[in-house]
């Protein structure tokens, strides 16, 4: 029961890093404790094993009924990320060609072709 109330307050945990906002400040710290809840829950849920008594199972349903949340509020954060990554690409890009607008532009000026007809 021990192991299975540790996994139960690391996904409350997990919830309610993931109900907090997020900005492109505090991105990098948000998914680092992310990364931590995650690998000690796992490592807790390895230590699980049946059989299981009726208070467990009522444990692990609530558990099972809040992986749902976490997996959603997740991959909204993952969106977020490919979002503001494409957006920082896109930004980089037109800058470069602000700073140098002919970086791209190629021109056949100078080249003669001959062709018989």
């Amino acid at each position: 029961m021990e192991a299975l109330e540790k996994v139960y307050e690391l996904t409350k945990k997990l919830i309610m890093l993931l109900e907090q906002p997020v900005t492109s400040k505090n991105r990098d710290d948000v998914i680092q404790q992310l990364n931590g809840l995650i690998e000690e829950r796992g490592k807790c849920m390895e230590q699980l094993s049946p059989p299981y008594s009726e208070d467990e199972m009522k444990l692990g349903n609530e558990i099972a009924q809040l992986n749902p949340k976490i997996q959603m509020k997740m991959e909204m954060l993952f969106t977020d990320l490919k979002t503001e990554m494409k957006q920082m690409k896109q930004q980089k890009k037109s800058q470069q060609s602000y700073t140098n607008p002919y970086k791209n532009f190629s021109t056949s000026d100078g080249t003669f072709l001959d062709r018989k007809n």
